[in-house]
């Protein structure tokens, strides 16, 4: 195949059920029950253990990261936020606050108008979760998350007071994507993608400007390129959609479906002209292209043993890529790649 590149793997790096990964800084995070592992990218050795010290906070859904701060998604519907400290020796990372916040539950916990049902026969407030956070995006001094109640919020990266709740889909919602202008993308269960602009007024609240139904079953990932026009969408039917947004940035079109993969898409990333995914079918892709002239599969990377259920690029050159890959056996392959 023309353009073709050839993979090696690094390393092997083994956590128990590892659930989603993220890096920052020349630190690789990678979620698990309870407990989130930190290792050096430098030398591929566990550093740190961020715990939430409760046994049932479940697995670690997602990571995002703000000034200082880590945000990150659990199966016990919280939001936990972690301080980064530095010193000259090590860095290190502390519990700084569980969303929503006690205060602001107690704002709020005597006025009838600020509780939603939920189920039948239930109530929670609108600033709670009440099913797993499945995914969180930082941008612009926000944190945006979804989770299977069918929702996303928005909340305060400083405060970390909740600022919005929107009722996005009919089913779960798995993935999320913020484009410029706060433009917000929703992938969920239902097979539906939700374009989310935020509506002028004294309350900045979002509203549904679009629907995109093209797959044909559940979306479990979203990415956007570094400017934000682009959008990629992984689903369980097998299929990653290219998505470009007009000259004018108003509306968002279909480009091309990629197919490959042998199973459902479960990750995806995005870096330069480049898009990683992975899937159920234990293998990475490398996807190179534009969307004037389409994306074609550079390499694949085989060996997982499970299903690979999250990714992430932790350096990006000229001529090289390093990527890891976690699957749901607990292994993370870091891999490199000469381009």
């Amino acid at each position: 195949m023309p353009g073709q590149t050839t993979p090696f793997k690094l390393a092997t790096l083994t956590t128990p059920n590892t659930s989603c990964l993220a890096a920052h800084n020349g630190l690789l995070y990678s979620g698990s029950t309870n407990q989130i592992a930190v290792f050096d990218l430098t030398n591929f050795t566990q550093i740190d253990t961020l715990r939430t010290n409760d046994a049932a906070s479940g697995s670690v859904k997602s990571i995002a990261f703000g000034r200082w701060k880590i945000f990150t998604a659990h199966q016990d519907c919280k939001i936990r936020v972690w301080k980064i400290t530095c010193s000259k020796r090590r860095h290190g990372h502390r519990l700084l606050a569980t969303l929503p916040t006690v205060k602001d539950k107690l704002y709020r916990f005597i006025s009838p108008s600020n509780y939603v049902h939920v189920r039948r026969h239930h109530k929670r407030l609108w600033i709670e979760h009440w099913d797993a956070v499945s995914g969180l995006v930082v941008n612009e001094g926000f944190v945006y998350s979804v989770s299977w109640d069918r929702s996303f919020k928005v909340w305060s990266a400083s405060d970390h007071k909740c600022l919005s709740s929107v009722k996005a889909h009919d089913d779960a919602v798995n993935a999320v994507g913020v484009g410029q202008n706060g433009v917000v993308y929703t992938g969920s269960a239902d097979g539906v993608i939700g374009v989310w602009e935020i509506r002028e007024g004294k309350q900045k609240k979002h509203r549904l400007v679009r629907t995109l139904d093209k797959h044909k079953s559940t979306i479990n990932a979203i990415a956007l390129n570094e400017g934000g026009t682009v959008m990629f969408s992984g689903s369980s039917d097998r299929s990653i959609m290219v998505w470009k947004k007009d000259e004018a940035g108003k509306q968002i079109g279909f480009v091309e479906a990629l197919w490959g993969h042998e199973g459902a898409v479960l990750c995806l990333y995005s870096v330069r002209d480049l898009l990683v995914s992975g899937s159920e079918d234990r293998t990475v892709r490398i996807w190179r292209g534009d969307v004037t002239n389409g994306y074609q599969c550079t390499a694949v990377m085989e060996g997982h043993r499970s299903p690979v259920k999250s990714l992430v690029v932790v350096g990006a050159g000229e001529r090289c890529l390093m990527i890891c890959s976690a699957s749901l056996d607990g292994e993370i392959r870091v891999w490199s790649l000469r381009l």
